[in-house]
């Protein structure tokens, strides 16, 4: 199986990830193309080969239409030679997006530049960041307005599957921050379309590559401090240290005096990586660099992409892989009605599944033991579900890797009319499938048969 791990000593911004990938050999202008399928203007891409600290690796920017001269990556790091000092006290100059109220702490001061990557906890591009004439919050995006420019592109569903959950982290955080519903975030529209750039790019890019599992190294930050609509605040940058709070990824200071990882950045390993730590039985194949800015101080500012072999590469499948939480507590004085009633609820808020299983507890008493599997990022809200609906004292909680078959849906012709289907695979080969049960309940009450006889057909359609 390909595993890309993500050698992420010195930070990672979404524009280094996409240049990495881009070195790993995904061709740009496949990149380009697939990009220009979504309904999104004013900008251009630009692919150049640099250096940094003598590392040579792929340099990815995008610019804006109308802006004075080209944009900086989104790493806000350093500027061209002579346009701000390098020990500048405000470098990290942070724009945050607002909320509905419009209040005014979510504005920039007069005269202040506007940051380009505003979904990006408000991250103004480090490298001297820009003022855009008329640029309000009468020129924005709300997350919704996002959530609706990607899920109707015509990109694949698992781009589309990633991109919105890659952005759910950031909004889930920065509604925290602002003490608001994720939905009532706005992102001015520059910074908004930097940001979609990079993470539909970089989604694109990892599915071009092949979809390989992600691992990263440990987490490291730089010291110092960053200037937002919060105030001037100590590195991790308040939305930085949210995601990653929220799915439980360890994080460590050195001692480089910049912002290494940005929010974006956070997002795309919250989202993607199944583990964080150093690299374990991993057969490097490729390795790519993609670059920042900045020259660093005390490391050379590239992300180390490696693409490998898993170790039992010979055995290896194309199943899918994720990550997901398990949630567990021993129960033995809830009755069968208020079970029954906490799996409705649960299953209906977005758990992945919920169950119950009889057990014997102290002094042998009869119980159940109660499980719920949910995504990592929703593991608190259904903590809580757990605690208020049940009578659980506690919640145990661990994450759990999953392999899963390959899904499709298909469409298979009976004598009784079509029916969907849902199609499991593994190394091309069809080991399920499922047809969907209001499709084939629907024929077999227009034809006056069994519900099994649809099901049969529709299952001997579908196998060769």
């Amino acid at each position: 199986m390909k595993t890309l791990y993500l050698d992420i000593f010195s930070g990672l911004s979404g524009d280094m990830f996409i240049g990495a990938l881009l070195d790993l050999g995904v061709d740009s202008h496949q990149l380009e193309q697939e990009l220009a399928r979504l309904d999104l203007e004013g900008y251009s891409v630009r692919v150049s080969r640099q250096h940094r600290g003598h590392i040579a690796g792929t340099k990815f920017d995008v610019r804006l239409e109308g802006e004075p001269r080209p944009h900086f990556d989104r790493d806000r790091h350093q500027p061209v030679q002579g346009e701000e000092p390098e020990d500048a006290p405000q470098q990290h100059r942070h724009v945050h997006p607002h909320a509905h109220e419009h209040s005014p702490h979510h504005h920039s001061a007069p005269g202040a530049e506007h940051d380009p990557e505003s979904l990006e906890h408000g991250h103004a591009r480090e490298a001297h960041p820009h003022h855009h004439e008329g640029e309000g919050h009468g020129s924005s995006r709300t997350f919704a307005d996002i959530q609706e420019l990607i899920a109707r592109s015509p990109l694949s569903d698992w781009v589309r599957e990633k991109a919105l959950a890659i952005f759910q982290r950031v909004a889930i955080a920065e509604g925290k921050i602002h003490g608001q519903p994720p939905e009532a975030i706005h992102f001015h529209e520059v910074g908004a379309v930097d940001s979609i750039v990079d993470v539909v790019g970089g989604c694109l890019a990892l599915e071009m590559l092949g979809k390989p599992r992600v691992m990263a190294g440990p987490v490291v930050e730089g010291t110092g401090w960053v200037h937002c609509a919060h105030g001037r605040f100590p590195l991790p940058a308040p939305a930085t240290l949210e995601i990653l709070a929220a799915r439980g990824v360890p994080v460590s200071q050195c001692d480089e005096p910049h912002e290494l990882v940005t929010p974006t950045g956070a997002a795309l390993l919250a989202e993607l990586a199944e583990s964080f730590g150093p690299m374990q039985n991993l057969f490097p194949l490729q390795i790519g660099y993609g670059l920042g800015t900045r020259e660093h101080q005390t490391r050379p500012n590239v992300l180390r992409a490696v693409l490998c072999e898993t170790a039992a590469h010979a055995a290896a499948h194309d199943w899918e892989t994720d990550v997901v939480a398990v949630l567990q507590t021993n129960l033995d004085d809830a009755s069968g009605e208020l079970l029954g009633s906490f799996v409705e609820k649960a299953l209906a808020q977005g758990a992945l599944d919920v169950f119950h299983t009889p057990i014997h507890m102290k002094k042998n008493r009869p119980g159940v033991l109660l499980s719920l599997l949910c995504p990592e990022s929703t593991a608190d809200q259904f903590s809580e579900l757990i605690l208020r609906e049940t009578t659980a004292f506690g919640v145990r909680r661990h994450l759990a890797e999953r392999r899963k078959l390959r899904r499709e849906v298909a469409r298979a012709k009976t004598p009784y009319g079509e029916v969907l289907l849902k199609v499991g695979k593994l190394d091309g080969q069809i080991l399920q499938t499922a047809p969907e049960y209001e499709s084939c309940r629907r024929l077999a009450e227009q034809a006056g048969v069994a519900l099994k006889q649809v099901y049969d057909a529709a299952t001997r359609a579908i196998l060769p």
